[in-house]
């Protein structure tokens, strides 16, 4: 983990962010909706995991 650290950091904020969804979206389909509803809770807290959980189906 913190190798993809030292990587982001040396990027342009958004350049990283752009990349981290590409590597995302490669991996989303070999975990379970579980791991991907966690993942998104993550990101956006716990607060918004009501609208999170719907989204996680799309």
């Amino acid at each position: 983990m913190e190798e993809i650290q030292k990587i982001t950091e040396k990027m342009d904020p958004e350049e990283a962010l752009s990349a981290m969804a590409l590597v995302a979206s490669g991996l989303f389909p070999q975990v379970s909706e579980e791991a991907r509803l966690r993942f998104v809770v993550g990101l956006v807290g716990e607060a918004g995991a009501d609208k999170v959980a719907s989204l996680v189906q799309l």
